[in-house]
């Protein structure tokens, strides 16, 4: 090993590094500029040819510094390492960063200086590595052909320990999430790290733990009021049963009361209508009025939200809110006593995640690294986790960019399926292959569930010795797993860990988790078998910062915190088919053989909303749905970046809500209007209030879906007959203005005193924050009625429509190209707008004087709805309004 060197002058240092390409390298791996081993500087000196910037062949124009076809930008002088390929440019990249780690490990004394088998470890790619000091390499068996089969990123040996192995052969088999290991023979600690500029932290984080625990002294002697005021999460149990005891919660009442009030509020103003009519029937005689009860249901139907609303917005401005810092039947707001390792074994998690063709660096990357950091935290308290993913693009990506990902899966020890595309009529002999539903996240989901239920047969059928070690089982398992891609004929994809853990924690490609989640969330399950998910209320990861992605952000925590205060007041708990935790067999238990192609499966493929349809089918088995908001925001999910993503969401939940409660007209004759399922769903054990609160819900999408119908009927009944409906009827005009007190005035001035009451912002602020967005929502909410009416029409006369994955990536779009874009995607809402405002001014000035509407009350309601829908995809897309050339 060199011995230090003074410290390089910055003009050296720059002639390295400065104008060069190889910086994009040197980022990859973590490297920084100021960080480079003087002793490595010099040695590339002598072996690149390098000169110093004094030197005759310095001259950046030289001709001879230029690449073959002058393809660079920039010009370097002769011999300069970042002329030559890619591939040495990352080994040069890869010698800098591992120099300059030998020589922090020295200077923090991490070795002993007279073993040849301590040193650092760096990957430079795919099978190739590079160590410090060289002699690490020529020991066969040692610790560097033991990094070379754990395939990590970078590894040095320190002085510290955790999970113990006995020698270097047993290191590639280790808890590779735990990142270090310390091995018996010849006791020293190995740590690695994904990022070679995270090490050093991770190895100084370990010793000052170990110092920590070594002069830490019991606090019943010294320090009694340090032990009453410490952490929960560092609490041991007194009782080694005490953790795994299922403890009944109790029920609250306060959400069937708000129910019973919203009823009892709608009853009152339906009574009230039908007094007037009645009162003009006793007058004039005309029973013709008593048609008016055949709209009875829809009406209340549609009602039943708007005076929901009302009665929560008082129950938030002046009830009780300590249910949201407490543990109910179906809400946990504060964390579980803890499972402990010395009590049993800590149940194991499969982390799965749904990908498509997302951006590998951009997305599902740093949602890697987020899962990896919790499963790390989890296997040092003693338990163990696999990340599963289900890759639904790379059999449709190119060749190079599906390498990358089979390379990014292996190096992060990720076990994933790829199933074939959709492929209904083959042109050769090979076999169709259909991607069932309208959605494709549930059949992919159940395609990746199916091979990994395949494996566990063939494991289980095999026949194990006595001695039966983790070499023979995973050797056993790769030779399974071999024979189920052998019987698909390839067409399966598949490699690494897929097997399933007791527990399933279910992620999107772009979420983020806290660091320390899992002990909490399967100590939870553990302790309430009752409970097959447990949803996690979730903030918001911004990505563009545009106005409209934070105005969806604003929206999506609006939507969490009421969900978090109407279960936590007793109501059921929604599940949104994402950071949530599912128990495996309960999954089972509910799963049905699909008719289609014989299979077994567990995510509904028939309906769009397939959480939706698996919290219905859970809870109709007598399971809970639970939601806990212990975690804060730590669960973070990203949301719309476009118009188009979020109106296709509120078509896809409008579509899946139809589909759940009717079947298709050309099924009503000899099946019935009503699904199975949601007959299944009235008739069940679930509590009356929360059938009913589930019913207002989907009641908004007819409510909104209808807006345009309904307002363009009043356009012509207050337009021709005003004055002479009954008063039964209210117009468009008191409907809107009732719409405007209770949502955008009473709602907000209640989401504002709720998050003041609950300690979770400042009262003012809190309102002023959601008096800004009132424009946004207002405007989008208004223009939203044609496309959730198109998507209920579809579904009636089965009509087919389909959603792609949801963008999680910005895109960067001039000006010039977003306006065909628009034109494109929203020319039947631009003509129909047209038509109406036509209608309108042909029907205000052309017409005959008895045919003529020009009234304020008639016109008004009908040119918001046209306005909102005609400005939707103009105003609140950023690429327009941002005027980029």
């Amino acid at each position: 090993m060199s011995t230090p060197h003074p410290p390089a002058s910055s003009e050296r240092q720059g002639e390295i590094l400065n104008r060069s390409n190889a910086s994009n390298n040197l980022s990859e791996l973590g490297a920084q500029p100021a960080s480079i081993d003087p002793a490595l500087s010099g040695r590339l000196n002598e072996n690149s040819s390098i000169v110093s910037p004094e030197g005759e062949d310095s001259q950046s124009t030289s001709q001879g510094s230029r690449p073959p076809g002058g393809s660079r930008l920039f010009t370097c002088p002769l011999g300069d390492f970042r002329n030559g390929t890619s591939d040495s440019q990352r080994d040069v990249a890869a010698e800098i960063m591992v120099s300059h780690l030998a020589n922090i490990q020295e200077e923090k004394i991490w070795v002993v200086g007279d073993d040849d088998d301590e040193g650092v470890v760096l990957k430079r790619s795919k099978g190739n590595y590079t160590c410090a000091p060289t002699q690490l390499g020529e020991r066969p068996g040692g610790f560097f052909e033991a990094i070379q089969m754990m395939n990590v990123r970078v590894a040095m040996t320190g002085g510290l320990r955790i999970q113990v192995i006995h020698d270097y052969s047993q290191l590639p088999h280790c808890q590779k999430h735990q990142f270090a290991a310390f091995v018996n023979d010849p006791g020293v600690l190995v740590v690695w790290d994904d990022d070679p500029q995270k090490i050093v932290g991770r190895v100084q984080r370990l010793e000052n733990e170990v110092m920590g625990a070594i002069w830490r002294v019991d606090g019943d002697e010294l320090n009694e009021k340090k032990e009453a005021t410490t952490d929960n999460d560092e609490m041991e149990h007194e009782d080694p049963e005490a953790a795994r005891e299922s403890k009944p919660r109790r029920l609250l009442l306060n959400q069937p009361c708000i129910t019973a009030l919203t009823l009892a509020i709608a009853f009152t103003a339906l009574g009230a209508g039908y007094r007037q009519f009645a009162i003009e029937i006793a007058v004039d005689r005309k029973f013709i009025r008593l048609a008016f009860l055949a709209v009875l249901v829809p009406q209340m139907w549609l009602a039943l939200f708007f005076f929901q609303a009302l009665v929560g917005n008082l129950a938030q401005l002046i009830g009780p809110l300590g249910q949201m810092k407490s543990n109910t039947k179906t809400y946990s707001g504060i964390k579980p006593q803890r499972l402990h390792r010395d009590e049993g074994e800590l149940p194991h998690i499969t982390i799965q995640c749904p990908v498509y063709k997302e951006g590998l660096r951009g997305v599902i990357e740093p949602t890697v690294r987020s899962l990896k950091a919790a499963i790390s935290t989890y296997e040092m308290q003693g338990g163990t986790a696999n990340i599963f993913i289900n890759d639904d693009g790379m059999q449709l990506l190119s060749d190079d960019e599906a390498q990358d990902r089979r390379d990014f899966y292996e190096e992060h020890s990720i076990g994933w399926v790829a199933r074939p595309k959709h492929n209904p009529m083959p042109m050769d002999d090979g076999r169709a292959f259909y991607r069932r539903g309208k959605f494709k996240k549930a059949s992919n989901m159940n395609y990746a569930l199916w091979i990994s239920q395949r494996i566990e047969d063939k494991l289980a059928a095999g026949k194990r010795p006595d001695r039966w070690g983790q070499a023979d089982e995973a050797l056993f398992y790769n030779r399974a797993l071999e024979d189920v891609i052998e019987e698909d004929e390839g067409r399966t994809w598949a490699e690494g860990n897929i097997r399933m853990g007791d527990y399933i924690l279910l992620v999107d490609s772009d979420t983020r988790v806290p660091t320390d989640c899992l002990l909490d969330a399967v100590s939870e399950m553990e302790q309430c078998p009752e409970v097959a998910i447990l949803q996690y209320s979730s903030g918001v990861m911004n990505v563009t910062g545009s106005f409209f992605e934070k105005g969806i952000t604003f929206f999506t925590n609006l939507i969490y915190t009421q969900i978090r205060f109407s279960v936590a007041n007793g109501d059921v708990a929604p599940f949104v088919g994402h950071n949530a935790v599912l128990r495996w067999n309960a999954l089972q238990h509910i799963a049905y053989e699909c008719k289609d192609d014989s299979r077994e499966k567990y995510w509904s493929e028939e309906t769009v909303s397939e959480d939706f349809n698996m919290a219905l089918r859970l809870q109709t088995e007598h399971y809970l749905v639970r939601l806990a908001a212990y975690q804060g925001d730590g669960f973070k999910e990203g949301v719309s970046l476009t118009v188009y993503d979020e109106l296709a969401r509120w078509e896809k939940y409008a579509y899946g809500c139809n589909e759940l409660i009717f079947n298709p007209l050309h099924q009503w004759l000899f099946r019935g209007p009503i699904t199975p399922l949601f007959r299944r769903f009235i008739f069940s054990n679930m509590p009356l209030p929360s059938k009913l609160t589930i019913c207002a819900y989907i009641g908004t999408y007819y409510a909104l879906g209808s807006a345009w119908m309904l307002t363009l009927m009043n356009y012509f009944l207050t337009g021709w007959l005003n004055g002479g409906l009954g008063h039964y009827y209210i117009d468009s005009f008191k409907i809107y203005f009732a719409i405007i007190v209770v949502f955008s005035g009473m709602g907000n001035l209640a989401l504002a005193a709720l998050r003041y009451r609950n300690n979770e912002a400042e009262l003012l602020p809190a309102l002023l924050e959601n008096l800004k967005w009132i424009p946004l929502m207002a405007l989008f909410l208004g223009g939203i009625s044609f496309h959730i009416s198109q998507a209920l029409i579809s579904h009636f006369f089965s009509i087919d429509m389909t959603w792609g994955a949801t963008s999680k990536e910005a895109e960067s779009i001039t000006f010039f190209e977003e306006i065909p874009r628009v034109i494109r995607r929203f020319k039947w809402t631009f003509g129909f707008c047209m038509v109406l405002v036509l209608m309108i001014v042909l029907l205000a000035t052309v017409v005959p004087w008895m045919w003529r509407i020009d009234i304020f009350l008639a016109i008004f309601p009908l040119s918001t709805v046209i306005g909102s829908h005609f400005l939707v995809p103009i105003v609140l897309n950023p690429n327009l309004m941002l005027f980029t050339w």
